[in-house]
């Protein structure tokens, strides 16, 4: 496969088709990577088209954020993945149309002007989910999500930012709201996120500053629903409940985000009352929507698409009228499955063996069937639920496996080895290995605004 680039940037430019079967696929998270590695023996050329240049192992963002791992420990980059596969290209563009008649791909690359065009026989589309504010974009700037490096590495300063400024406050009240921590959403990523900021606070940090002491942090976790990890059952979510109590965690529950702003945050409680908390920090782990290319695909397909964005899609995982466009992953709904890593994974690996088998005119699977491999989350240092097959653990076990388990399923060996170097020197220890940050995410956005109220 050949590619022809204009010596003019803005010039356009054209992925050359391949006399052999073309396979586009468009992400590199799991449902991506892994449907391009389950191709590596068949007689196809595969181009996996991603907006960036990594493998997000998105279930560890969160430890990125709170100092325990580097970006690079969880975001090895895709070339280095598939380099010994020669069947595969890789392009780094953000997909932007598609012309189902000539089988094209529309793409933008950073630094270009014009676009560019992919070409496919198949096409498998993984492009993952978004972050969802239930139509209030805008709570955005003050509260970021965390579904990207980017996302991590600004709640990461953000974080630790928020005691740095606290050490310099002379008010009592502005230097609580430096230290008073909301995330909203008690999923897992909520859970995992407000039970490290937590442990961070009274046990990483202390000591360090002398004007303010950590332990003092305030963490609330935030959710309209009525129970924590609402996907693990009533026991578990009531272990986790436990557990982050026992860790200073405010658990509201049942309350509703009206507004968040520069300064803090404004909820609705279980009675009706208003409530104002002033917080420097807010976190957004609360709803998905699919990736905006999702749209694109439903008007030129005109397949129908659920409250989040996802597309509807055939028990081959293949779009009405479209059975050379496959959807996987938090892109596609199907039978209420949940968007979690191994429904990208296994419906990535089933896209690939459809496509194969049809080269083979052999019939393949003719549905996707999810084997559900369980559900973990950590709550703090030694501590998790989990939940796999029969299997209902909490404490130590439950935190053991969930180490063994996200271990197996990092990418390279060089990763497990420093992932684990860096677990031990967090949980073992207390130190936290990445804290350096910038002025501009230390600030956050949160000092632009004069306070009226300041003394």
């Amino acid at each position: 496969m050949e590619q022809s680039v204009p010596s003019n940037p803005s010039a356009p430019l054209s992925w050359n088709p391949s006399s052999r079967h073309r396979v586009l696929i468009i992400g590199s998270g799991f449902g991506g990577l892994f449907a391009a590695k389950a191709l590596r023996r068949a007689e196809v050329d595969v181009t996996v088209l991603a907006s960036t240049p990594h493998h997000l192992f998105q279930p560890l963002l969160y430890q990125v954020a709170t100092g325990i791992l580097s970006q690079g420990e969880i975001a090895p980059a895709s070339r280095e993945i598939l380099r010994r596969q020669r069947n595969v290209s890789v392009l780094l563009g953000t997909a932007e149309q598609i012309d189902t008649a000539a089988r094209t791909v529309t793409a933008r690359a950073p630094g270009r002007t014009a676009p560019f065009d992919v070409g496919y026989d198949s096409l498998i589309v993984a492009t993952g989910a978004s972050q969802s504010y239930f139509g209030r974009p805008e709570f955005a700037e003050h509260a970021p999500g965390l579904k990207s490096i980017d996302d991590a590495l600004e709640l990461r300063g953000r974080i630790f930012g928020a005691f740095e400024l606290a050490e310099l406050e002379e008010n009592p009240r502005d230097r609580a709201r430096r230290i008073t921590f909301a995330v909203v959403g008690a999923g897992a990523t909520g859970v995992e996120m407000a039970g490290q900021i937590a442990e961070l606070a009274h046990r990483a940090l202390r000591g360090e500053y002398r004007r303010v002491d950590s332990r003092e942090a305030r963490v609330l976790l935030i959710d309209a629903a009525d129970i924590v990890l609402p996907s693990f059952g009533d026991h578990l979510s009531d272990k986790a409940l436990q557990h982050l109590k026992k860790l200073g965690v405010e658990v509201r529950l049942g309350t509703k985000v009206e507004d968040v702003d520069a300064r803090g945050i404004t909820v609705k409680n279980p009675d009706g009352s208003v409530e104002r908390i002033e917080s420097m920090t807010k976190i957004w782990a609360a709803g998905v929507a699919a990736s905006p290319f999702a749209d694109v695909l439903a008007q030129a397909t005109g397949a129908e698409t659920d409250r989040a964005g996802r597309l509807k899609v055939l028990p081959d995982c293949t779009l009405p009228g479209h059975p050379e466009i496959f959807v996987v992953g938090d892109m596609m709904t199907l039978d209420a499955l949940p968007g979690v890593a191994q429904v990208a994974i296994q419906s990535g690996k089933f896209a690939a063996e459809r496509i194969e088998a049809r080269l083979h005119g052999r019939p393949g699977p003719e549905r996707f069937r999810y084997r559900d491999k369980g559900s973990m989350a950590t709550i703090s240092r030694f501590d998790a639920v989990a939940s796999v097959g029969p299997i209902r653990a909490t404490g130590w076990p439950a935190w053991l496996l969930w180490l063994v388990i996200h271990l197996f399923y990092l990418v390279g060996f060089e990763h497990r080895i420093t992932t684990l170097f860096h677990w031990a020197v967090s949980f073992a220890g207390r130190g936290r290995a990445e804290r350096a940050v910038t002025a501009r995410q230390a600030l956050g956005h949160d000092d632009r605004k004069p306070d009226p109220q300041a003394n």
